[in-house]
């Protein structure tokens, strides 16, 4: 019976972080979010706050113009003068990815991973998404900003994955069509919407003959 894997993309305040850790914990599946950043850095020694600086979000947009395909490079050497550039920074944690995808059942969330293991067939791709009021209804009891700042956050945000995504895949971070399976969280509870999982990942696995 091969891995199974899932990732999760989500729209910033659809609580698909919260569905991704309940999901995690219900399977007993490793659970991987920004712990990829520590995990990029220590496997290459380059700084973890260089990581964060780029981490699902496009840092020089002069070059996002030129969106590019790089998942299936492998990382430079560390002799190289392009060793920590964005791109670079990229292939490292997109490595730390496959390594975990290759060794051990987990849920991954963000950072491309879907694209990154595109061709792995132990993978089930989710897209969390909600209605605006609904995530700013989260982002309200998170932060206690103003209606005016919650709805800029999340602009920027969604802004900033789609950006990221869309340099490092070149397709459309919110297209249907890159995923599995697209969960509007706020349709059902937490429990619901991981009982809807579950019997998908049965019927996934019974497709391949690994129930």
């Amino acid at each position: 019976m091969g891995r199974l894997v899932i990732t999760i993309a989500r729209s910033y305040g659809s609580g698909g972080r919260t569905m991704g850790k309940l999901l995690a914990g219900e399977l007993g599946l490793q659970y991987y979010d920004r712990e990829l950043v520590r995990l990029a850095s220590d496997k290459s020694g380059v700084n973890e706050a260089l990581f964060g600086q780029v981490d699902e979000k496009v840092k020089s947009n002069s070059l996002f113009a030129r969106a590019k395909k790089l998942t299936a490079g492998a990382a430079l050497s560390p002799d190289s003068e392009d060793f920590v550039s964005e791109e670079n920074l990229f292939r490292l944690q997109a490595e730390v990815i496959r390594e975990l995808a290759a060794s051990e059942d987990c849920v991954i969330v963000g950072r491309c991973a879907d694209y990154v293991l595109k061709d792995n067939p132990d993978v089930i791709r989710l897209y969390c998404y909600a209605p605006l009021k609904d995530c700013m209804e989260r982002e309200r009891q998170l932060s206690g900003l103003e209606d005016k700042e919650i709805i800029k956050k999340i602009e920027r945000i969604d802004r900033e994955r789609a950006e990221y995504y869309k340099r490092y895949t070149g397709r459309n971070w919110n297209d249907a069509s890159n995923y599995d399976l697209c969960l509007n969280t706020t349709s059902m509870s937490y429990p619901e919407l991981i009982s809807v999982v579950k019997s998908y990942i049965k019927v996934f696995r019974e497709s391949r003959g690994r129930a």
